[in-house]
């Protein structure tokens, strides 16, 4: 653990060295992530919001507590899994991440998920998605179409579940959505058995 613990650190120092793109210039604090670093499961979202940038971690804000009450909804504990963000700094207004901020991001969370080495990856939204689906080869697909359902891919550390799952401010924005949520996350309760 000690070993995991100190290349998170020198990981942190580089993200929050990081100024491949323009949003260190905007940023209050950069969201590495935050969690268990042996956890089995790992949630990954878009970018940091408003208060994730103040706070420096990562769903702190409304759909921070939607998370935190799916979690509760399978007796999972915040402090057992990790959460991150693809990007780790937040772009001005809450606006969609830019291909190019992506890219630098990207190289950071790929080294995040080579330290945690989870089990079952849960991309929350369009971009955490189209990311990690096109990372592992699966063919780019609507989060609509696809929520909840799992993903079987072959590692040389064995077989990663990826579950896609709407963001929790889909339950903020549509709070009659959130049993849709809730059904989605019992899927990762039966796989985490």
């Amino acid at each position: 653990m000690k070993e995991k613990e100190e290349k998170m650190k020198i990981l942190s120092k580089e993200i929050e060295n990081c100024r491949k793109c323009a949003l260190f210039k905007t940023r209050n604090n950069v969201v590495v992530g935050e969690g268990n670093l042996n956890a089995k499961i790992m949630f990954i979202g878009e970018a940091p919001g408003f208060n994730e940038d103040m706070q420096g971690k990562p769903f702190v804000g409304k759909a921070g507590r939607v998370l935190n009450e799916l979690l509760k909804h399978i007796n999972l504990k915040r402090e057992n899994v990790y959460i991150t963000s693809l990007l780790k700094c937040r772009p001005p207004n809450n606006r969609k991440p830019l291909p190019q901020e992506i890219k630098y991001c990207s190289e950071f969370l790929n080294k995040q998920i080579s330290l945690i080495n989870p089990k079952i990856i849960c991309p929350l939204g369009s971009y955490a998605m189209n990311f990690i689906f096109k990372k592992y080869g699966l063919d780019s697909k609507k989060i609509s179409e696809v929520h909840g359902r799992v993903f079987r891919i072959p590692t040389l550390n064995g077989i990663l579940k990826i579950i896609p799952l709407f963001h929790p401010a889909f339950a903020v924005y549509y709070p009659d959505k959130k049993t849709i949520l809730m059904k989605d996350f019992e899927v990762i309760k039966k796989l985490n058995k």
